[in-house]
């Protein structure tokens, strides 16, 4: 009775009432190259923390795609003198949660437990960090689990148009790759290939942490240290530079379906550029805002090619993209593709109307309050703003900025961004001809209104709307590996925090 009263405190303490403008953030210090931010709230006895390392996909050795990911896989399968059943009895015990996900440039690692057992759960998990086991048996079981997965993606249009997009977009650059790796590579990875990256990737320099909950400073620096303090203080190698990102075109992967997917980008914007919240605004209006963007707009309501569409501004540490995606019967595809080059080509050359700006800007900052709703939003939005580079004041001034934007920063934006000439398209099914479409107007400035949209629900503004690709996650929750959808397939790029 006590565990399960202990649990549901927790899981209460998942929805704690909170608001952006109301978070105290802080800064520990935990020495040179590690950076940490809090916030102390005493209202629940839980505390809930994301760490991330620079441990993502992007390091992979070229012939060992998916070292990154079978190597995170196998961080909760035992570590010191406790084997796998007794690491994660040690986990399940004190109801501690205890989860990670891969992603191209880093490794997140999520931890939310009870204060009661914060001293057990820093400290199992700094034996998996600092004396990980890899146990033959444990690799083995993990590899047939990830080999498993890959044939069941590979089964899967969405999926394999996401992979041969990456593929194609980020030709010969790390983040070219399937973040899981493929069938060949995931089989030559070793053990010593798994210790190794561990060595040069779980280590103290790049170390981002960020931890919300029931514990002030000194007991914080004390757990902290317990978890993270005796990792090596070295750099691992650079992901080299992107020096080429997209293919302008349509590369067909021909598969008897019934429905093809597409996922299509054009070169984005790195998050350290002055253009990217108006950028991140200019988007949310083309294919970002659901049901109240224009391409839902263009190809759902008017011509009735698909269920969704949608886009998102992505920002990795070497690129950045505006990438989307849709599915469409296959007779379709072809049309579904001369809609979006139309209405980006229409969005590009006129902007933005008054309506949509003043729509946007009110979800926009109405939804942010949402990602600061729980101890454990809070841990994770601080740490998605730490991994691409903002301050700790960014939390205030974020509304703020969102509400500087003007029609003229939409439309120099979307001249810089929205080029349909710079589409890289990849479709997984076929590109047959389909009866012809009814067209109407595009709309846009000077032109007749469109009938008002319902208004979509709010959702939590913890990652951008539009499509959010898989990120690969395992926890102790489940061990047979597990992947959590957003959008279908197109890997693993995170949006960029706005």
């Amino acid at each position: 009775m006590k565990r399960a009263l202990c649990i549901a405190a927790m899981v209460a303490g998942l929805v704690l009432p909170a608001a952006a403008n109301a978070v105290n953030v802080k800064n520990l210090d935990m020495g040179k190259n590690v950076q940490v931010w809090y916030v102390e709230d005493h209202t629940l006895p839980m505390i809930a923390l994301t760490a991330s390392l620079p441990a993502g996909s992007a390091y992979d050795p070229k012939d060992k795609a998916g070292l990154a990911a079978f190597t995170a896989d196998l961080l909760n399968e035992g570590a010191g003198s406790l084997n796998s059943q007794a690491y994660q009895g040690a986990l399940s015990d004190r109801a501690i949660k205890l989860s990670f996900a891969t992603q191209r440039d880093h490794l997140v690692i999520s931890l939310v437990t009870l204060t009661e057992n914060a001293k057990e759960a820093f400290q199992l998990l700094g034996l998996a960090l600092n004396h990980p086991r890899f146990d033959p048996d444990a690799i083995s079981r993990v590899r047939t689990q990830i080999l498993s997965s890959i044939a069941q993606e590979n089964e899967d249009p969405a999926t394999i148009a996401a992979k041969a997009f990456f593929a194609t977009y980020f030709q010969g650059h790390p983040y070219a790759h399937p973040v899981n790796g493929d069938a060949a590579s995931v089989s030559r990875i070793t053990r010593n290939d798994i210790r190794g990256f561990a060595q040069a990737h779980w280590v103290r320099n790049g170390l981002r942490i960020s931890v919300s909950g029931d514990a002030n400073a000194a007991t914080l620096q004390s757990l902290i240290a317990t978890a993270f303090g005796k990792l090596p203080a070295k750099w691992p190698p650079p992901i080299p530079p992107v020096k080429h990102a997209g293919a302008p075109g349509v590369k067909v992967i021909p598969m008897p379906e019934p429905q093809s997917v597409a996922v299509f980008a054009v070169p984005g914007l790195l998050r350290n550029d002055k253009d990217f919240i108006p950028g991140y605004v200019a988007n949310y209006i083309l294919g970002g805002g659901g049901f109240s963007s224009r391409l839902m707009d263009e190809v759902r309501e008017k011509r009735g090619l698909t269920y969704s569409i949608s886009t998102s501004l992505d920002a990795m540490k070497k690129a950045g993209m505006m990438a989307g995606e849709v599915a469409t019967r296959a007779n379709g595809m072809r049309k579904t593709i001369e809609v979006v080059r139309a209405t980006m080509r229409d969005f590009q050359q006129t902007g933005a109307t008054d309506r949509e700006l003043a729509d946007a800007k009110t979800y926009l900052t109405g939804s942010y309050p949402l990602a600061f709703a729980s101890n454990v939003g809070i841990a994770s939005q601080l740490n998605a703003f730490q991994r691409a580079g903002l301050g700790m004041d960014y939390v205030q001034k974020r509304n703020g900025l969102i509400n500087a934007v003007t029609l003229d920063d939409v439309k120099r934006v979307s001249q810089r961004l929205f080029s349909p000439n710079k589409l890289t398209i990849v479709v997984a099914g076929s590109l047959q001809k389909g009866a012809p479409v009814h067209e109407r107007p595009l709309p846009g400035p000077g032109k007749p209104p469109q009938p008002a949209l319902p208004t979509r629900p709010a959702q939590s503004a913890a990652t951008a709307p539009g499509p959010k690709p898989p990120i690969t996650t395992r926890s102790t929750a489940a061990k047979p590996r597990e992947q959590r959808r957003t959008m279908p397939a197109a890997g693993t790029v995170t949006p960029a925090p706005h």
